[in-house]
């Protein structure tokens, strides 16, 4: 049978690293990369019998692309702290790599549940939420983006039909446990390539995010979670381009080299 490393990384995620562990305890080996957590991460992983890593944080793409290198199996899937892999998810992995053969797909997109508040939203635009995680072992690696970053494959790309559960915020506090790092991670990125930000990108294009969620892709469906989720969504483009206008109004004016 081909063999399979979960790889997952965890920073101060002790309410949520037993699950996953055990969610993939199928696995051939289970490699936890912490990013020097303040509760016992670590050591519940450690535990459950995962190999661990502490290692500082030098980023999403880099502490992945970490954990990969550690990995002997002929397959890597990499799961999130908050993700479960259910009894389905399994079973069409292993039959997929089992029947895997020259000149099928070296990796595979995996669709993902959200579940917002202890509930699955599935309007809004967060399902399938496709996933890239699962991939032949030196097929692939993460770029170095500060967030959302991608995994770069060589080769072709298929599909799984079962779905990740994704166990996301379940607490408006959790929205803002994670909302200053990743729209100042974000509002980095995007610094990048635009230079500045008029008064019409912090209205409207916050704006556009809530008419295109909660109408469009219909996430009015999901009753009060779907508009919270919606409104965060419009409150994250908001901050994110908040936050790029006050980097550009703090850059030093470039010189005039005539």
């Amino acid at each position: 049978m081909p063999t399979v490393s979960c790889v997952i990384i965890t920073k101060n995620e002790e309410a949520n690293i037993r699950d996953c562990l055990a969610s993939v305890g199928w696995a051939t080996e289970r490699l936890v990369v912490d990013a020097e957590s303040a509760d016992r991460t670590a050591d519940i992983a450690g535990a459950a019998g995962a190999k661990v890593f502490v290692r500082p944080w030098p980023g999403f793409g880099a502490q992945k692309n970490f954990g990969m290198e550690q990995a002997s199996s002929e397959w890597i899937l990499v799961v999130d702290a908050d993700e479960r892999v259910p009894e389905a998810l399994r079973a069409e992995i292993q039959s997929r790599i089992e029947r895997w053969k020259a000149g099928d797909p070296v990796a595979y997109e995996i669709p993902r549940k959200n579940y917002f508040y202890g509930t699955w939203v599935r309007h809004a635009g967060v399902y399938p939420d496709y996933q890239l995680r699962l991939f032949r072992r030196g097929s692939a690696r993460y770029n170095d983006v500060p967030v959302h970053e991608n995994l770069m494959v060589q080769g072709a790309v298929g599909r799984l039909s079962s779905p990740f559960e994704h166990h996301t915020e379940r607490r408006i506090q959790d929205h803002f446990r994670k909302f200053g790092l990743y729209t100042t991670l974000a509002a980095q990125e995007k610094a990048k390539t635009v230079r500045a930000v008029s008064a019409s990108d912090l209205l409207f294009r916050p704006l556009v995010v809530l008419m295109k969620t909660y109408l469009l892709k219909q996430g009015y469906r999901d009753g009060v979670r779907g508009l919270i989720v919606c409104v965060f969504a419009s409150m994250y483009t908001f901050v994110k381009y908040a936050k790029l206008w006050d980097m550009a109004r703090q850059s030093p004016a470039p010189r005039d080299l005539r």
